[in-house]
Order: structure tokens, then sequence, then C-alpha cells
């Protein structure tokens, strides 16, 4: 066959064009490090506050509540000075404090009212439970807790109240210290505040001393205490802020507790820093109610787990989303169905990225710039990785990775206040991926939550992946049980009305899905057990193949 002369000439111009796009890609990379390395990451988390308060200005609002009283950034530093004060008593510099508040404006006050005279807030997960509450308690030693009573009563957390007690914990009442703030205290704050540029100098702390204690869940025993640094919270920021860009006209709505490092650092520190507007939301789970006030607020960034913004998704207007130029999910995986109906319906483009809260959290994100559907995106400037060979499993391996943003360390129950570093800076992740060439992130499982079926390892998230294709309206969790013949055998939990496995077999055998990977046993349940952060409670779950099996036996 004679191929046309014009055929040449188009293989040498593709050639070009591909030479055009590698080059695109060194450079964004070699830009996205000098940003990173060049960043002012190296700073305590007030004075970061403080900086952003001198670029943007003192009236420039950094953030509003539900309560729809904005705060400039002169008000945020004023009243956290003031609130300070009365937050550090009988405590010394160093001293871990508790927080049990929502998502809210007073939340970051106490926030940066701690770090103003150097403390250490410690955020409790209210949505843990009694026992777990009065575990973290002792594991980080806190001898005392602030709350707020219009937040027990209205969450129904009374239960909280004695496990806070039993730890040893004294609780405090925001209510209670209102009544107690003088002329004097305002003034000073407010004073404070104007002269911040001399406040910042007298400043207690170092980059590399702790900024902010964070919980596990609990799911594989006593809760941990994640210890994170200044530097950790303000690399991660800046390593982000390298890949997306934030602006002082964006305005940020955050459902997501603080609580957790989602909501923290990638929710509230990051787009504060940066000069954007943050809206508090105190529960993801109010679907009808968050569209509407992603609408109100003019909100156009929206953060969220798949969970959480699928159930956006059934109730929004599209109109809801007409600002938001960009969401971006963690903390679990993102389904392609979400992901379809935010971009045909609504018009945004999601971005998933991947972390861990003894990451302070991000470890990888997809960009506008760089964006690979059904991957977490690429690894973060600043950060060095490799992977575990892991027996049995053929391609990728157990993410391992150190950088400025790794944890100070842990605090155990079974030694508390007691940190335990990571050795020699390195985070083992847990999890199974693999990385293309191009260097984005292939999630294939976790370590744990992988299944041995007739001596060959099936990953549960992977089916959990193609069972979500074939039932995409509804959440499932697939657990591993002791089989005697096969060594494991997969059960799924569905909300599913109806759901057969003979459903499951036809859809496995018209996807080439082997046969290993079919759940042999299907159970509907009415509601799926879920963390506060919008996770599948895998310990719950596994707790009811416990009273399945109780009630069958």
């Amino acid at each position: 066959t004679i191929l046309p002369p014009q055929t040449f000439e188009v293989a040498e111009e593709l050639k070009g064009r591909k030479r055009r796009e590698e080059a695109g890609k060194k450079l964004y990379d070699l830009m996205s490090e000098t940003q990173f390395a060049t960043s002012p990451y190296r700073r305590t988390v007030y004075r970061s506050i403080l900086d952003a308060m001198h670029i943007h200005g003192g009236s420039h609002i950094a953030c509003e509540d539900i309560n729809r009283a904005p705060l400039s950034f002169r008000m945020l530093v004023a009243r956290s000075i003031i609130l300070g004060k009365k937050l550090r008593k009988d405590t010394r510099h160093g001293d871990p404090v508790g927080l049990l508040l929502p998502s809210a404006n007073a939340t970051l006050v106490a926030f940066l009212g701690l770090h103003a005279f150097g403390r250490v807030p410690a955020m409790l997960n209210f949505s843990a439970g009694a026992a777990n509450i009065t575990s973290a308690c002792n594991t980080a030693k806190l001898k005392h807790v602030f709350t707020s009573r219009k937040f027990i009563e209205a969450g129904k957390l009374d239960s909280l109240v004695p496990a806070i007690q039993l730890s040893g914990a004294k609780l405090h009442y925001l209510e209670d210290i209102a009544p107690t703030v003088s002329k004097f205290d305002k003034i000073y704050g407010l004073l404070a505040a104007y002269t911040s540029c001399l406040w910042q100098h007298i400043l207690p702390g170092r980059p590399d001393d702790s900024a902010v204690i964070l919980f596990t869940s609990g799911s594989e025993g006593a809760p941990k205490g994640v210890v994170l640094s200044h530097t950790n919270l303000m690399a991660n920021r800046h390593q982000v802020a390298a890949r997306i860009a934030f602006g002082a006209q964006d305005i940020v709505f955050n459902a997501m507790p603080l609580f957790h490092s989602f909501g923290l650092t990638g929710a509230t520190l990051l787009p504060i820093t940066a000069g954007a507007r943050v809206f508090f939301y105190p529960s993801p789970l109010h679907y009808r109610i968050v569209p509407e006030l992603t609408y109100d607020t003019n909100a156009t960034i929206l953060f969220g787990t798949d969970t959480f913004l699928a159930g956006y998704a059934k109730f929004a207007n599209p109109y809801d989303f007409y600002r938001v130029r960009l969401a971006v999910s963690g903390a679990e995986k993102l389904k392609d169905e979400t992901r379809r109906v935010y971009s045909e319906k609504y018009g945004v483009r999601i971005l998933e990225g991947y972390g861990a809260t003894e990451t302070a959290p991000v470890i990888s994100v997809n960009t506008p710039m760089q964006n690979k559907a059904g991957t977490v995106g690429r690894i973060l400037p600043g950060m060095e990785y490799r992977l575990e060979p892991m027996p049995g499993i053929d391609e990728g391996g157990k993410l391992i990775v150190r950088g400025p943003n790794v944890m100070r360390g842990y605090l155990l129950a079974d030694k508390p206040g007691q940190l335990q570093p990571p050795a020699d800076g390195w985070y083992d992740t847990g999890d199974i991926v693999k990385i293309d060439s191009d260097g984005f992130v292939h999630i294939l499982g976790r370590a744990k939550r992988f299944a041995k079926i007739g001596g060959e390892m099936v990953s549960l998230a992977a089916v959990e992946s193609y069972l979500s294709k074939l039932w995409p309206e509804t959440p499932h969790a697939v657990v591993a049980i002791p089989d005697d013949k096969k060594g494991e055998q997969l059960v799924l939990f569905t909300e599913k009305k109806g759901a057969e496995r003979a459903a499951i077999l036809e859809y496995a055998r018209a996807n080439g899905i082997q046969e290993l990977s079919i759940p042999k046993t299907v159970k509907v349940i009415e509601k799926m057990p879920l963390l506060g952060t919008g996770k599948v409670d895998y310990p719950a779950v596994q707790k009811l193949v416990s009273q399945k099996q109780d009630a069958s036996a």
C-alpha cells in the first residue's frame, strides 16, 4: 500500500505535538515544585493567618456560618485573642486542650485562640460515640474540654458529657465564658488585631511545634491521636495550592467536620490563608439544605466525600451550583456515577484526591490541568514515595510516603501523652496502589481489605467498585468471612431493595469479572452504617455479619 505524502507530514506534526505535551508536563511539574519550595510553609498557623490579613486587608471577609454574621480577618484575629486568653486558663504552653464543637465561626475562633497563646487544640470527633470520646481524652491526657450547651442539645450529644467527665477532663461551656469578657478584654483584642505586625513577633511557638491533635475513627481498635505540627499543616496547604489555584474571589462551602483533617486543612486553613472566604455549615448530611445554601452563598468551591456529594446531587436544582467552578472529593472513592451526574447535570468537574490524617491530609490530587478519571491524581510536590511489594498482589504495592506534611507522630491508648514518631519520617499508608506512566495514582484497596479466596487475593474495594456501577443509586459494603473450603468468602451488605446474587452473576459475566469477586451472600439492610466523615463504618458492618450469623444459628 502506497501512503499519501500528507501521512508523513501528519506523523511529524503528531510527534511535535507529543514532544510539546511532554515538555508542558515537565514545565508544569517544575513550576509546582518551585512554587512549593519557595512558599513560606515553615510558619505557625497563626502567623499564616496574620500574613493573609496583611495581604488581603483587615476588612476582607475570612469566614461566615449559618448565623450569617461574617467575620473579617481583623475581627477573627481580635476574637481569637479575646477568647484565647480565657481558654488558656489553668493550662501551660504546649498543653493540649479539647474542642468538641461543630463547623462554625466560633470553632475557628477557639482553634486560633488556643494557637495565639501556644496551646494545642485537640479536635474531638463528636460522632465517634461515648467510649471513643473517653478513650481520646485519656490518650491525649486532656485536662480541659470546651464545648457549647446549644451544640450538645441540638446534636443530642448528652451521652458525651459523662464520657468526657469519666476521663477526668473538666468540661467547660463557651456560653459561660461570654459574660466574663470585660471591656478591657475587648480593647486588648482589638489593639492586638490592629497592631498585629507587632503581635506576630511575640507569638509563642515554633513551626515544628504541635499544632493540632486529630483522632482516627477507632476502626482498628482504640482511637489513635495524630499529632500534626504547624509545618505539617502549612506545608500541605502550600502543596495543594501549588496544584490548584485558590483566590480572594473564591467562596468555599465547607460542611465537613473540623475534627477531620479534610475539613480542617483542605476546606478551612487552605482557603482562608489564601484569602478565600469559607462558609461553615454544621452538618454534611442535610442533602436538601446544602445545595440551596451553596446557591445562596454564591459558593465557587465545594468540598465533600462521594457519599455527601451524591446526596446533594439527588436533591439539587441544576442552578444551585451555577457559580461552583470545581468540587473537591476525598476520604472515599469517587463513584463514576457521581462524577457523571455533576459533569452532565451541573457542569461541575469533581477533582478527586487522596490522603490520610497522618499526612495533614492530602497525598495526591487531580487538578484542572492534570486530571484522569478513576485515579486520585499525582503525588504532591515535596513528597517522596516508595511501593512495597505485597505477597499475592501482582501489580502495584503498599504506598509509603515521606514529606514535610507527614505527622509528628501518634499518641496511643496504651502510652497516653507519649509521642510515637514515624520511623525515619516514613508513613505507611496501608493502601495498595499502582502509579501509571504519567504519575497518576490508582487505589487498588487497603492492605487489610483484601480477601484470600482459593489462594488468590481479591480486593474488596474493587468488588464494591463494580457493584456501584451495577447499582449506582445505593451504597454497598463488602466484607470477608471465613470459609471452610476456599479460605474466605464475600458477603455484600446493600441498601438496594430486591438485590439478588443472580443479578450480580449476570453483570459479572457480561463484563468479564472473575467469579472469585462475586459475593457469595447478599444481605439487604435498611441503612448503611456510616462514620461522621461519610465513610462506611466497616467495624459496624462486620458486627452485622456476626448478628446475622447468630440469628441463623
